[in-house]
């Protein structure tokens, strides 16, 4: 595959988004896409197929999910990408780094809930997430 950008080749890889290169996706991990169910702030509630490897960000921005605007990009520099994890589900969530720590304790209404979905990579596990996205990131 060529880079339409740069004309050079990409191999065996394929544009996704503006964030990254993503490999082509196997078999194995198209019928095992964990579906996470990003709820709005007006009660608006959308499952979305989530490929594994990629962030909670990610798959909201991918699907133009209105609410996560993501501004750095996944760098963990901005929170703008703020969610609340449904309660059930924050004990079976890896643990915040502390640069996320750092990040949401600029995040106005920020609680024990609260979490950076750029930080949150998707795997097998998160079948069934509860994410709910805050009214405005600022």
């Amino acid at each position: 595959m060529v880079d339409p950008l740069t004309g050079r080749s990409v191999g065996n890889v394929m544009l996704a988004h503006p964030w990254a290169f993503e490999t082509i996706r196997t078999q194995h991990e198209i019928q095992t896409m964990p579906a996470i169910h990003y709820i709005l702030h007006d009660g608006t509630e959308h499952a979305l197929d989530a490929p594994l490897g990629d962030s909670v960000m990610i798959i909201a921005k991918d699907n133009d999910l209105q609410g996560i605007l993501a501004e750095c990009g996944g760098a963990c520099s901005c929170a703008t990408c703020h969610v609340h994890i449904d309660p059930s589900w924050i004990d079976r969530l890896p643990p915040k780094e502390d640069l996320e720590e750092e990040m949401l304790e600029f995040v106005e209404g920020a609680d024990e809930t609260s979490r950076l979905s750029c930080q949150l990579k998707i795997t097998e596990d998160m079948d069934g997430l509860i994410v709910h996205v805050p009214e405005n990131q600022y």
